[in-house]
């Protein structure tokens, strides 16, 4: 199966990424890893719920709590990306070779975007409905879940959006409101359930939450500690998180 689009850009970028799988594969462990990547726990979270998201099937395969913070192990497709990344390390020096100017890679970093988004929710649109000016654009992510965004109808011809098409859903962490699992959503909004994964508290601001969906990818949402208190958060539980369709950015992969 071809890697995503999504994936081979953010791998270019980001190759230090790489390294972390093949920590994890060594180690066993996301917090061992971490350290022999340089990196900070809540970097490799960050980085492993990243690659997960941005995969066909997730790539890490962890446990949370234990000692030494949970193990961990690469999924055959991990191990399948993680080989096909060393071969093209050896096709990287003939691509550095062939580039003509300096300029071409500066060119191909600018047509390469990063963005702020915490989550990158990989889907397909299943249908499009106008209202007015704007269009509401339902999207099925897979394992049952489904979301929609509101967004212009010249948005939706700038990015060819119909059905069938593969989409990146882009919603800040900041905008999600989290719920109880069995709690009924007001009519109109987002709903996705899932599992809390872990809680990452922060003595000077709110927690992050990490939240496991049945299709194999992660939210993360950030709660007041008074909101995580009320809740009892704790890895394990079942949650809801809930936003609103005109708070999903979408973007379409090169």
């Amino acid at each position: 199966m071809p890697l995503p689009a999504s994936l081979s850009q953010y791998l270019y970028r980001r190759p230090q990424r790489i390294a972390l799988l093949q920590h994890v594969a060594e180690q066993g462990s996301i917090t061992r890893a971490a350290k022999a990547a340089g990196l900070s726990y809540k970097a490799a979270w960050d980085a492993i719920d990243e690659l997960n998201n941005l995969a066909h099937t997730p790539l890490v395969q962890r446990s949370v709590g234990g000692k030494g913070g949970g193990g961990a192990r690469l999924s055959a497709e991990g191990e399948r990306l993680l080989r096909l990344y060393q071969r093209l390390q050896a096709l990287q020096a003939q691509v550095l070779e062939a580039a003509e100017d300096a300029d071409d890679f500066d060119l191909l970093n600018r047509l390469m975007l990063h963005t702020s988004a915490r989550n990158q929710l990989h889907g397909r649109v299943v249908a499009i409905d106008a209202q007015g000016r704007n269009d509401r654009v339902h999207l099925d992510l897979g394992a049952g879940l489904s979301l929609s965004a509101v967004i212009t109808h010249d948005s939706t011809e700038r990015l060819a959006l119909e059905p069938g098409v593969a989409v990146v859903a882009l919603i800040k962490a900041g905008w999600l409101a989290l719920h109880p699992a069995a709690s009924v959503s007001a009519e109109g909004d987002n709903h996705l359930e899932g599992e809390v994964q872990v809680v990452l508290d922060d003595a000077e601001g709110p927690s992050e939450v990490r939240i496991g969906l049945a299709n194999g990818q992660t939210l993360c949402a950030l709660a007041p500690p008074e909101r995580v208190a009320e809740l009892a958060l704790k890895a394990g539980q079942p949650v809801a998180a809930r936003f609103g369709p005109s708070m999903v950015l979408l973007g379409k992969p090169l």
